[in-house]
C-alpha cells in the first residue's frame, strides 16, 4: 500500500467535501446534467483516442498508484550480491536451487543456469523492461488525457448552461438551474483533472521509473554474475544506482 497516494487522495477530497458541507450544503453541488456532461464527455473523448481494451487496462493500472510498491533497490542489490558470491564460489549451477523472490531476477538467473549466452540474456531482459515501460506509459497517457478532457468538458458544460440561461431570461425560474449547470460542470471538470487524473498519471510515472531502475539493476547484475565478477566490485557498481543519501546509509549499515 502506498500511503502517500492514499493520504493525499483522502486529504484533498475530504477538505473539499468538508468545505462544501460546512457551507450551503452538499445538495447544492449535486447536479445530474453537469455530472453527465463531464463524466460522459470525458469517457467518450478518451475512448475516441484509445481502444476500449487500453481504457479498461488503464483503470487496472491506476491501482498501482495506491497498492503497488516497488521492491527496495537496496534489498535487491543485497540479494544479487549474495547470489554473485554463491556463483563465484560454487558455480552458476549452484544458483538453480536458490529461492529468488523477484520474478525478473529469477528468470535471468534461470537463463544463466540454462547456459544462454550473455547477449541473449541481455536482449530478453531488456525487451521485457522496454515492454513494461511501454505499458506503463500507455496508462500514464490515458490519465493525462482524462486530465485534459475534464476541464475541457467542464467548459463545454459551462457554455451549454450559459446558452440555456440567456435563451430563457424571460423565465426567472430557469435561470437558477441553468447557472448551476454552467458553474458545476467547470467545478467537476477541475476536480477530476487536478484531484484524480493528473496526480494518478504522475504517480504511475514514478512507479514506472522505480521499476525501470530495478530492472536495470537486475540486467547489470545478471550479466556480471555470468562474467564471474567479484561480489564486492559488483556491490560498489550497483550502489551507483542509489542516490548519495541512501548510498551512505547502506555503507554505514555494512
Amino acid at each position: 500500500m502506498d500511503l502517500a497516494t492514499l493520504i493525499g487522495f483522502l486529504v484533498a477530497w475530504t477538505l473539499i467535501i468538508a468545505t462544501i458541507a460546512l457551507g450551503s450544503g452538499a445538495l447544492v453541488f449535486i447536479n445530474a446534467p453537469s455530472f453527465m456532461i463531464v463524466i460522459g464527455g470525458v469517457i467518450g473523448v478518451v475512448l475516441m483516442r484509445f481502444t476500449l481494451g487500453q481504457f479498461i487496462g488503464s483503470m487496472k493500472t491506476a491501482l498501482k498508484a495506491f497498492l503497488y510498491k516497488a521492491e527496495s533497490p537496496e534489498v535487491l542489490i543485497a540479494s544479487v550480491v549474495e547470489l554473485a558470491g554463491i556463483a563465484r564460489k560454487e558455480g552458476l549451477l549452484a544458483l538453480e536451487g536458490q529461492d529468488i523472490a523477484n520474478p525478473v531476477l529469477s528468470r535471468g538467473i534461470s537463463m544463466l543456469v540454462d547456459g544462454h549466452e550473455a547477449f541473449v540474456v541481455k536482449k530478453a531482459l531488456s525487451t521485457e523492461m522496454n515492454e513494461m515501460v511501454s505499458r506503463h506509459k500507455m496508462g500514464q497517457d490515458i490519465f493525462k488525457q482524462i486530465g485534459d478532457a475534464g476541464p475541457a468538458m467542464g467548459m463545454i458544460g459551462t457554455l451549454v448552461g450559459l446558452v440555456q440561461m440567456l435563451s430563457n431570461m424571460s423565465d426567472p425560474k430557469s435561470i437558477g438551474p441553468a447557472m448551476a449547470v454552467a458553474l458545476l460542470t467547470t467545478l467537476y471538470g477541475a476536480m477530476i483533472a487536478n484531484m484524480f487524473a493528473l496526480p494518478i498519471s504522475d504517480k504511475l510515472a514514478l512507479r514506472s521509473a522505480e521499476e525501470q531502475m530495478n530492472k536495470n539493476i537486475i540486467i547489470q547484475s545478471v550479466l556480471a554474475i555470468q562474467e564471474g565478477q567479484n561480489p564486492k566490485v559488483l556491490d560498489e557498481l550497483l550502489k551507483n544506482f542509489l542516490p548519495p543519501s541512501k548510498r551512505e546509509n547502506v555503507e554505514a549499515a555494512e
